[in-house]
């Protein structure tokens, strides 16, 4: 697979970034292996493995992963009216996902495994390691030529997750996704807000990944953090950020990321008053950085006098 290749992916299904893990990725699907893909929340798990599945013109068949997704779900049911008119036959068998992927030989993408109950993911291990699953009254299901698993998990402290059995993780080969850079995030923001607001958008980044490094929380925030303050601000105020008065941002901003990363970051301990607090302070630490490190320019002299 070429750069070209890659580069072709990126345009087509919108990915900023994430050329090597793009790269592996397909590596491991032309290699016929299972993948999971691991990252905090909003690093773009899923928009990976939809393209993923997308690129190699396959069916997709998405399950998303709770506590109450059974096996039963996962491989499928008897459905008792038509148990009652015609038995325990195929015709009165719903195919779950699984079935559904295997019979077609196509992908199954699995949203957040690790929130599903351990028994679920223990239905996947013959159909990943024999590529077979046996039901009962239906028979011995066999996977078509295609059929691959590509799933997604979110970091064990999260809430609602579990640790993956040592027997599942070893059937699947594991690419990471981390933080994108400060740049990859910033057009990240401009491709999903379509604003203009070069300023705007780069204090919204700059907020979004201060959460990730202050001393007070815990989990900070992905980039749909500085999305969604963008979001915020553009509705709330027509002119470009440099243009209002500097008391005037400082509030819109701290607003805005009241509301956009209230429910994104998560305290080491303290109140939702606390968490207030702290992002405040967030805030006002981007507004001062970008009024001491800004380049001495004509331009930035005024950008700077109206922050």
């Amino acid at each position: 697979m070429s750069s070209s290749d890659i580069a072709f992916m990126q345009n087509k299904y919108g990915i900023i970034g994430r050329a090597a893990e793009l790269q592996q990725a397909l590596y491991a699907i032309n290699a016929k292996k299972n993948v999971l893909i691991d990252g905090t929340v909003g690093v773009g798990k899923t928009v990976i493995a939809v393209a993923l599945a997308s690129h190699f013109g396959r069916n997709i068949y998405r399950v998303d992963g709770d506590e109450r997704y059974t096996e039963q779900k996962m491989v499928g049911w008897f459905d008792p009216p038509h148990v009652m008119a015609k038995g325990y036959s195929n015709e009165a068998f719903i195919e779950g996902p699984l079935i559904r992927a295997m019979r077609e030989g196509a992908f199954l993408f699995i949203n957040e495994l690790n929130r599903m109950p351990e028994g679920t993911q223990n239905v996947l291990l013959p159909a990943m390691d024999e590529r077979k699953v046996v039901t009962p009254r239906i028979g011995t299901v066999e996977a078509k030529e295609g059929f691959t698993i590509i799933a997604t998990q979110n970091p064990e402290e999260y809430i609602g997750t579990s640790r993956l059995s040592e027997a599942l993780k070893d059937r699947f080969v594991w690419i990471r996704l981390d933080y994108q850079s400060e740049d990859e995030e910033a057009a990240i923001v401009k491709k999903e807000t379509r604003s203009n607001d070069e300023v705007l958008v780069k204090i919204a980044v700059k907020i979004g990944r201060k959460t990730r490094q202050d001393s007070e929380i815990r989990r900070g925030a992905s980039v749909r953090g500085a999305i969604d303050l963008v979001a915020v601000v553009q509705q709330a105020s027509a002119k470009p950020i440099t243009e209002l008065a500097p008391a005037e941002a400082e509030r819109l901003l701290k607003m805005a990321a009241i509301m956009a990363l209230s429910s994104k970051v998560e305290l080491r301990e303290g109140s939702h008053e606390k968490l207030v607090e702290t992002l405040s302070k967030v805030v006002e630490a981007v507004l001062k950085e970008l009024r001491l490190n800004a380049p001495v320019t004509q331009e930035a002299k005024e950008h700077s006098e109206n922050f």
